[in-house]
């Protein structure tokens, strides 16, 4: 590679810049993050890195961008976010998310019913892959428990938030996931293990904060709380598959097939819909189309990168990390720290990763850093940031969903503090081990 030896320069970095300012900026200005579609603010940063680049004409540009593109983490990482899509699709559809969601109310104690939410939302969130859905699923239980029981609605949302995040970024469907592993070129199962073992004792930590906080009170939900194994049995197959090294598109396809003929059987998907579930999800939003915008979005990137990476952005930035970086310890908590503030930045943590995920694997190689904790540290640093933002579709979609602000979530979620708390002692006092493996 013969980047490092190019001089880095800041004002190669203008089409990132450009970026943040129309998404913060619009953001700021209305109220609302998501007024600038974060598609249309990466093609403006695009078409800015076209303009600013004057040692290439448009063909030679074409060309460069056509091979970041091209690149097989790219590709692949689009795939399977398509694959993902279909498989939530097809399972919702089936109703495994109803049905994992009352299985977990059915065995709930009622002396843990906060604590007990977190818990589901744990489970929920790996299954599912997606913390948007976990707080989709799961809030209007929440609300419902809040009511019943007196508890403070803000700490039964919360519970909620923290059990999502659990899962956004440990889930073997997760788009966060898909991405980190694609851009450092590690295993799936060997980076859920190297997540798992971090943020086990933030998990198990933080259930003992709600059970503290809650103790005393009890609940009791009204109704019958109906489940069928055979619709939980998809997400068996894909977390059981996955973790044991099962080719990625093989686990998520014998997912999909399995959750369309659970659903054809059991009455709840008419064979004549079975396509259209894949493709939009049983609302007509979700499945593969859902997926959509974030593969369009890590395109973009991959086109941007290549031309701030050839104008020497990505080498100034490597640059100024590593002046301040000494040493492996010193590389991994570069990789946290630059994962959390482009969080912050871009409000979205699979933006954030397949944003920082190419100087992260820089950073790596030069270090000895392997690529499993690389992986890790991205997608655990990303989720604290977006597990904590105001400005955060999670919390906002809480918010929305309860009556909240988000601003009254914010003092209970527990979890992406301690998982950060977790995640920088594993860095500091954690034996360093070999990059390569």
């Amino acid at each position: 590679m013969t980047e490092n030896k190019q001089k880095g320069s800041v004002a190669a970095l203008l089409p990132i810049g450009v970026f943040l300012l129309l998404f913060l900026g619009s953001g700021f200005l209305s109220g609302d993050f998501y007024a600038m579609p974060a598609v249309l603010a990466f093609l403006i940063a695009l078409f800015t890195a076209f303009v600013q680049d004057r040692k290439h004409d448009f063909n030679e540009k074409i060309h460069i961008i056509a091979k970041g593109v091209g690149e097989d983490n790219i590709i692949t990482m689009s795939l399977i976010f398509l694959c993902a899509g279909g498989f939530s699709g097809a399972v919702t559809a089936a109703g495994g998310a109803d049905s994992a969601v009352n299985f977990g109310l059915s065995i709930l104690p009622s002396q843990v019913a906060v604590a007990g939410l977190f818990v589901i939302g744990c489970f929920i969130s790996v299954s599912m892959g997606t913390s948007m859905g976990t707080i989709a699923a799961l809030a209007p239980i929440a609300a419902g428990i809040s009511e019943k029981t007196g508890y403070e609605a803000a700490i039964c949302i919360g519970a909620v938030v923290c059990g999502a995040m659990f899962g956004d970024n440990l889930s073997m469907i997760s788009d966060t996931t898909i991405a980190a592993v694609k851009t450092q070129g590690c295993e799936m199962k060997d980076k859920f293990r190297e997540n798992f073992l971090i943020v086990l004792p933030a998990a198990v930590v933080t259930i003992g904060i709600f059970l503290f906080l809650t103790s005393g009170r009890t609940f009791q939900m009204d109704g019958e709380m109906v489940y069928s194994f055979w619709k939980i049995l998809p997400y068996l197959v894909v977390l059981i598959g996955a973790l044991a090294g099962v080719n990625v598109f093989l686990v998520l396809m014998t997912g999909t097939v399995l959750s369309l003929a659970v659903g054809v059987f059991s009455g709840e998907i008419a064979a004549s819909e079975m396509f259209q579930v894949v493709a939009k999800g049983p609302d007509g939003s979700g499945g593969i189309m859902g997926m959509y915008d974030i593969t369009v979005i890590s395109i973009l990137v991959a086109c941007i990168v290549s031309l701030v990476r050839e104008m020497g952005g990505i080498t100034f930035l490597l640059q100024m990390i590593k002046h301040r970086i000494k040493g492996k310890r010193g590389a991994e908590l570069g990789i946290a720290g630059l994962a959390f503030l482009v969080d912050l930045c871009t409000a979205n943590n699979t933006v954030a990763i397949v944003m920082t995920g190419p100087i992260a694997k820089e950073i790596s190689d030069e270090y000895g850093v392997s690529p499993r904790r690389s992986a890790s540290l991205l997608d655990i640093f990303t989720s604290v940031g977006q597990g904590i933002i105001p400005y955060g579709a999670q919390l906002l979609s809480a918010a929305s969903l309860t009556g909240l602000t988000p601003f009254e979530i914010l003092p209970y979620l527990y979890y992406p503090v301690l998982m950060a708390v977790s995640a920088v002692l594993v860095i500091l006092f954690r034996k360093r081990e070999n990059g390569s493996h």
